[in-house]
């Protein structure tokens, strides 16, 4: 079932003018939303009552109430993946105390992550890198990071790849990128400027734009074709990305799984084929082991 927020932005492309001023509010305020009685939101938008019901229906829900408890759900998930933990790293904190916060925090956002996944969205990026002649792999600091372990797992099923470290490098690929190309385009912030300037170029070239990204409307995802959502719950050394980083390669393992899967048979034999032994090791990385 494709999440809420997912369904209102895919549905504003189509909707009538009364329709948009609810389907904006929504997407703004879903959690002051999820709160209004359906007369309170007519109001609120100066639309009807009748407008938000077929409004509903088209989406898929079976009325206001499931969009409201949908609402309800959702906002309580964000609320979990974006608050502080309570107990912050303390200067005075144990060797211990740090373990437990640290491996809270990550469990807490797999978590989480778990429950945001779209199996629709999931599965329209595997047709995406199915259907693909190139994936060009997009990323800065601990987001390229990730879009590099991408990059070999790819490798290892023998899917045409590329990724480059230097950003300048990243931005002639995505001046090069074909329409029968993919984009996958890793941010947890959705804000990096590099990234955002990568994904618009892709779009000028009709490529298909994935995302990996936070679940939240930003300036990236608001570019994809399809964002693969991820929570995290950071602690306030933001610049060390931990729980984010945890967050978005578990998703790039759920999106090579998928693909694997789609195609078991030929990965099987490529991974009997690309398996790399110690042997075959430099000799004296040998010696060394």
């Amino acid at each position: 079932m494709k999440s809420v927020l997912v369904r209102i932005q895919e549905y504003s492309a189509q909707a009538s003018g009364a329709e948009k001023g609810v389907l904006r509010f929504l997407r703004e305020n879903p959690e002051e939303a999820a709160g209004y009685s359906i007369k309170q939101l007519a109001d609120k938008t100066f639309s009807s009552a009748a407008t938000i019901v077929r409004l509903c229906r088209k989406m898929g829900f079976d009325g206001y109430k499931e969009l409201q408890k949908s609402l309800l759900y959702e906002s309580a998930l964000r609320r979990e993946s974006t608050r502080p933990m309570e107990q912050e790293i303390k200067k005075d904190d144990s060797l211990e105390e740090l373990v437990n916060k640290v491996t809270y925090k990550n469990i807490v956002s797999l978590d989480n992550t778990r429950k945001l996944v779209d199996l629709d969205i999931l599965n329209q990026c595997v047709e995406l890198l199915d259907r693909s002649q190139t994936v060009y792999l997009f990323g800065i600091g601990s987001s390229l990071l990730v879009a590099r372990d991408m990059y070999l797992k790819l490798l290892r099923v023998n899917k045409a790849c590329v990724i480059c470290d230097d950003w300048h490098a990243q931005l002639l690929q995505a001046r090069n990128i074909r329409s029968c190309d993919l984009a996958l385009i890793v941010s947890y912030s959705g804000l990096t400027e590099e990234m955002i300037t990568c994904a618009r170029e892709a779009r000028l070239r009709e490529a298909p734009v994935i995302t990996i990204s936070r679940f939240e409307q930003s300036p990236l995802v608001r570019l994809a074709d399809y964002n693969l959502a991820v929570a995290a719950t950071e602690l306030i050394f933001r610049s060390g990305a931990m729980s984010s980083r945890i967050s978005q390669l578990n998703m790039i393992d759920i999106l090579y799984t998928a693909y694997v899967h789609k195609r078991y048979d030929e990965c099987m034999e490529q991974f009997r084929k690309t398996h790399i032994a110690k042997s075959e090791g430099p000799e004296e990385n040998q010696n060394a082991l």
